[in-house]
């Protein structure tokens, strides 16, 4: 039986109650929702409405106001970032053909059907994939020196952030990364057996609330 996936606003629910508990620092970056009226300016820019989950989850929260990791890898922008970095790639792709797939490309370097919602530590946005079709919702990767990255990509965002929460509460792994606690108080995301971050010593995550 495929497991239920719940909508973001229930998963940010119990992430922010994991990092209230744990990562005081990390809870304090999270930004108040976004306003209906922000995600209109979005959507009157871009062209095609947001994903539904995605502007579910700015209604939970606009991003967060400094770069974090408690969710792997990426680092969840606010509107106005989203906006910015749309903008912006379309520019770049506009002036140096970014938009055309290259024939040793899957992908084009940018579609101005894709949504980035969050950024790497290195720059690199991670978008959610709107072109109509089978693979609508997809999260991947774009914005580096090559094509868009959809491999092993997630369906959609509501099943990540799934996946970040009940990692948190119930113990394991998303796609092979597991949570631990800088000297800190810093959420981090690595392999299994990490012990260290720039030298600096990590530790486990606690699962779950007292």
């Amino acid at each position: 039986m495929a497991q239920q996936i719940l909508p973001p606003s229930e998963s940010w629910r119990r992430i922010d109650a994991w990092l209230a508990t744990h990562s005081a620092s990390d809870f304090a970056l999270l930004n108040p929702p976004a306003t209906r009226n922000d995600i209109q300016q979005a959507e009157q820019l871009l062209g095609t409405p947001l994903p539904d989950d995605l502007a579910e989850s700015l209604q939970c929260h606009d991003g967060v106001s400094a770069w974090a990791a408690f969710l792997p890898e990426q680092s969840p922008l606010t509107v106005s970032g989203i906006m910015d970095r749309w903008q912006t790639y379309m520019n770049v792709a506009a002036e140096n053909d970014g938009l055309a797939r290259r024939p040793w490309d899957d992908e084009p370097w940018w579609h101005p059907l894709w949504v980035p919602w969050a950024e790497s530590a290195d720059g690199g946005a991670q978008v959610i994939d709107q072109r109509p079709g089978p693979d609508t919702g997809r999260i991947g990767w774009a914005g580096h020196s090559g094509g868009g990255d959809f491999t092993d990509s997630w369906p959609d965002l509501a099943g990540l952030l799934h996946a970040v929460a009940d990692a948190l509460h119930e113990g394991g792994d998303v796609r092979g990364l597991r949570p631990y606690l800088t000297t800190r108080g810093e959420l981090w995301w690595d392999e299994d057996g990490c012990e260290e971050l720039n030298g600096h010593p990590l530790r486990v995550a606690p699962i779950g609330l007292p």
